[in-house]
């Protein structure tokens, strides 16, 4: 029966014209080894497939973009590696802004969320300002996030810290456009300082801001309406450290790890003067956090693992801090 093979065979072995029969070449693999080498050759292509996403994932420099196009395997890794809606950051940023919708529905403030999971926010009032790189500075050395409570009016001499928080995928909240004390001011006031402040944070990234602080913690009925209006979440605190008044770092430590709790959102300040005594009680405070167990997250994700009390008690900070 001839199955091929033999008439390759025959026709490789006939006579030429000197009458001798034609030697017939050797294959330079057998069947089983070329298919081991092509099995090896689509593993070898594999690992640089998945390399390449990774390394283009990691944000380090990469000289060549790995770009994937399709709906497989590698172009579905890659767009969850990225910034987009379905990236892993689009996808934590929906979670945290419907938690924020979910707060909004039974309480238009917070002071402290849960306590399901031993977390904790670190939030920084009057910014951007001199001493904003170097909070940044520490919280990338200590891979900390933080939250931002920005002054629109600050961002025409340091918006370079704004561009650098938006950058790290950090909140930015609103603390009005000149640090106004809402309370006193009337309703179209209110809400300028409000507009204004997004529309000079936005210049430099930020996107609209969810979240509010108002400054010396002043507010009223009015400020609800409006922020109810902009669908913005009014985010007070649980701990001030008072080092605005420059109470020595120790103090500062002190303050934040008194008042420690899960849930807890802890006040200080990036500028609006001398904070060189913040920048070095910041790492004193993650470190001693961290020692007693407590994960520091951003006020958006500490609200999305430990959705806030309905009772907030905030009676007690009205006209204080911020």
């Amino acid at each position: 029966m001839d199955d091929g093979f033999t008439a390759l065979r025959n026709r490789s072995e006939s006579r030429g014209s000197s009458g001798l029969p034609r030697l017939r070449a050797r294959p330079s693999a057998e069947p089983h080894h070329r298919r081991r080498r092509a099995l090896a050759l689509g593993l070898v292509a594999a690992v640089a497939l998945i390399a390449g996403a990774f390394a283009g994932a990691g944000g380090g420099t990469v000289t060549h973009a790995f770009v994937v196009t399709g709906n497989g395997y590698f172009a579905r890794l890659q767009r969850l590696a990225g910034t987009g809606p379905s990236s892993f950051a689009g996808l934590e940023h929906a979670a945290e802004n419907a938690a924020i919708d979910r707060t909004l529905a039974y309480t238009p403030y917070v002071r402290i969320a849960g306590s399901q999971h031993k977390e904790i926010a670190l939030t920084f009032d009057d910014g951007p300002g001199p001493y904003t790189p170097e909070v940044l500075a520490v919280l990338k050395r200590e891979h900390v996030p933080g939250t931002f409570f920005e002054v629109g009016i600050a961002e025409q001499y340091f918006h370079t810290s704004t561009s650098q928080i938006v950058a790290d995928g950090f909140p930015i909240g609103d603390h009005t456009l000149n640090h106004a004390p809402m309370s006193e001011l009337s309703a179209s006031a209110q809400q300028t300082q409000l507009l204004q402040q997004t529309v000079q944070i936005g210049k430099y990234g930020a996107p609209f801001p969810r979240l509010f602080r108002p400054p010396y913690g002043l507010w009223n009925s009015t400020t609800l309406a409006l922020l109810h209006k902009y669908k913005m979440l009014m985010v007070m605190w649980t701990v001030d450290t008072n080092d605005y008044t420059r109470p020595g770092v120790p103090a500062i430590v002190h303050s934040v790890m008194s008042g420690a709790r899960p849930g807890a959102i802890i006040l200080m300040q990036d500028a609006g003067g001398d904070r060189s005594e913040t920048v070095a009680a910041l790492p004193q405070i993650i470190h001693a956090l961290r020692a007693r167990g407590y994960k520091l997250v951003t006020v958006p994700k500490l609200l999305l693992d430990n959705p806030a009390p309905h009772n907030q008690q905030i009676s007690a900070i009205i006209g204080a801090g911020g």
